[in-house]
């Protein structure tokens, strides 16, 4: 059982040509699928009058999320390695495949892609507000706690299993769309209950244009807790030593 390298790296990164490619991939990646997504919602509610939640607002909620995460990983990932999460960068930092200081330009250019869409939509929308998540009643914060953990735990093996195992082989799409399969369906499971983020910078953004914190550490927390166990999990127990491997995507 391996424990992975962590890596400090230098605040010099943050001017280097590569990390600067990489961060802008993170941002305009992180601006395609908030965009998608949270808009996704915005025209659904226009076109019910902001009725209740229903289901269908519940599956197009996950198609949504998950055709626009398949497309944001895609085309980012051989720039970036296609994280648009700052859990799923979390995850890569622990398992030795990111520097620290690589993984602070990361989740500052992905809050500022998040919250960018929002304001983009905003704006378009002549004013639409950009809900916040939040709570369903009933759901205290620790059962969004566990949700998130469960469902980040999810999508971060995912990522591992078909992005980053050096015995994955060349799988090609397999990767950016099992990691937007199981978004999608991991809305389906828990988006009536907390609202599925399982991305801080997804929670940050709307937050930030409606300024809207109640229960938003939960949306931090939550993610990061369930990509530390997901990427120690399968970095010590299916990653061996004698194959572990960097993605030169991400350096």
């Amino acid at each position: 059982m391996a424990i992975p390298r962590i890596e400090i790296g230098s605040p010099a990164e943050a001017s280097q040509p590569a990390a600067l490619k990489a961060a802008l991939a993170e941002f305009i990646s992180m601006l395609i699928f908030v965009f998608a997504g949270e808009g996704s919602g915005m025209a659904f509610g226009k076109l019910t009058g902001d009725g209740p939640a229903t289901p269908a607002g519940l599956v197009a909620a996950a198609l949504s999320h998950g055709f626009a995460l398949f497309v944001a990983v895609s085309v980012a990932a051989n720039i970036s390695g296609g994280h648009v999460n700052p859990a799923v960068t979390l995850g890569a930092f622990l398992g030795g495949k990111i520097s620290f200081f690589r993984t602070i330009i990361y989740w500052i250019a992905q809050c500022l892609g998040a919250v960018v869409a929002c304001l983009l939509l905003n704006f378009s929308t002549g004013g639409l507000p950009t809900a916040a998540f939040a709570l369903s009643s009933g759901v205290t914060v620790w059962n969004a706690l566990v949700f998130e953990i469960v469902m980040t735990f999810g999508l971060v093996y995912t990522v591992y299993a078909t992005a980053v195992d050096p015995k994955k082989g060349d799988i090609g799409i397999i990767a950016p769309l099992a990691i937007g399969l199981i978004v999608g369906a991991n809305i389906l499971a828990g988006g009536a209950f907390d609202g599925a983020s399982m991305n801080p910078a997804v929670s940050f953004g709307p937050a930030v244009v409606c300024w809207s914190w109640a229960n938003h550490w939960v949306y931090w927390l939550g993610p990061f807790i369930g990509a530390t166990i997901a990427s120690l999990l399968y970095h010590c127990v299916f990653i061996q030593p004698d194959t572990y491997e960097e993605l030169p995507s991400t350096r």
